[in-house]
């Protein structure tokens, strides 16, 4: 493992699954940080198994779980309960996405953990939170997104609202904890050694980027609704389709940037016209500005589209597939698709690592790991030996 990543030196026991907890726990393990995570040996972490597998494994599991540690612990079983609280015991984090009293009914909750360990940070990513009427419900990343205002958002007007391709509030959950994470130790290195509870909600962690929706509803009683491809006043910013049916989408909203846009696409009248010289007049007269771009965009093919635009220096792209992603000298160039090698050799291609740090950067030490692959040694590192290990397995435990 890289000696110069921003984490090392800090522990992370991970109790999660599927999506939040894990991608919460990858972020921290990209950076330098030991994540050890604890699976059941009864088939561990279900994405192991989700989306597309390769050989038995999924190649989803390969990227969520890198740089971290399986263990296998039976956590119906008191022996392996101890050996999680011995873990715990010498972490920093503990990051888990159970409902909530579940590690309370397995003898891992806070006040057992804060006790062996005052300095721990655990980080809870549940549907609804640690309280509140809601609490107990089950919640997934689809539900965050209904509850967290998303959703309603998403869509056309004339259609049921549609969740993005991506289980995304699962994610922005994720990102939240890892945030909470940094600060917690940051609080508790500088501020007396006690460490604390970071408590995550998904729909919260929706709801924290749903813009102005409050302020606006709030004031006024203004409820944003479904607007397709366009930014309720803001004008343009939409999606186009060219002459050989690409899709591209094109940011002329800026008032500079919109006269440049009318130049290009050769209405001057429209560029020279007063009353679309700010955003409030060109949203009153929409229909007329975006019938202009798809007239032009329609009749040409997307190369020269974003060709002319890029001199014209209006934002613009085509809406990339990961086909496109794979052929664009723009990834290339940032290394967001390194090269790795699975178990039985073959070559990949898996997302770089986010966010760029110039002088101690993340980076991929190694795939998702087989499951229970670094119990003998995590557990090693706890003073079992080789006969006791045996007897934990004879017994269930690991």
């Amino acid at each position: 493992m890289a000696s110069n990543k921003p984490l090392q030196g800090v522990r992370v026991i991970e109790f999660g699954t599927l999506i939040a907890g894990p991608f919460c726990a990858r972020v921290l393990a990209e950076f330098g940080a030991e994540v050890i995570k604890i699976e059941s040996p009864d088939g561990g972490d279900p994405l192991r198994q989700w989306r597309k597998v390769h050989e038995g494994t999924s190649l989803w599991w390969y990227v969520q779980a890198r740089n971290k540690q399986s263990v296998t612990l039976n956590l119906k079983h008191p022996e392996a309960v101890a050996i999680a609280r011995k873990l715990c015991a010498g972490a920093d984090i503990v990051i888990e996405n159970f409902r909530p009293g579940v590690m309370e009914k397995l003898g891992l909750g806070w006040d057992v953990l804060s006790a062996d360990n005052p300095g721990l940070v655990m980080v809870r990513l549940s549907g609804f939170g640690q309280t509140g009427p809601m609490a107990q419900q089950p919640g997934f990343g689809a539900i965050g997104e209904s509850m967290g205002g998303l959703r309603y958002v998403t869509g056309f007007p004339d259609r049921p609202p549609v969740k993005s391709g991506i289980s995304i509030g699962d994610s922005i959950a994720g990102l939240w904890g890892a945030i909470g994470a940094l600060m917690a130790l940051r609080q508790r290195e500088v501020n007396g050694g006690a460490g604390q509870v970071v408590d995550v909600a998904l729909y919260e962690a929706v709801f924290s980027m749903m813009e102005s929706l409050v302020p606006e509803y709030a004031l006024g009683g203004f409820v944003r609704q479904r607007t397709g491809n366009i930014m309720p006043g803001i004008t343009p910013s939409n999606t186009h389709t060219t002459l050989d049916g690409e899709h591209i989408v094109i940011g002329g909203n800026g008032d500079a940037i919109f006269k440049r846009l009318m130049r290009a696409i050769e209405r001057l009248d429209l560029a020279e016209d007063p009353d679309l010289a700010g955003n409030a007049g060109r949203s009153a007269r929409a229909d007329e500005v975006y019938g202009a771009i798809d007239a032009w965009v329609g009749a040409h093919d997307a190369a020269t589209v974003l060709s002319v635009l890029s001199k014209a220096e209006v934002p613009a792209t085509k809406v990339y597939s990961i086909a496109d992603i794979f052929q664009d000298a723009q990834y290339a160039a940032r290394g967001m698709l390194e090269e790795a090698t699975l178990p039985d050799g073959t070559a990949i291609r898996i997302p770089g690592v986010v966010p760029r740090l110039d002088r101690t950067p993340g980076g991929t030490d190694w795939l998702g790991p087989t499951l229970g692959q670094h119990t003998d040694a995590v557990l090693g590192g706890l003073g079992y030996d080789a006969a006791q290990l045996a007897a934990l397995r004879d017994s269930g435990a690991i």
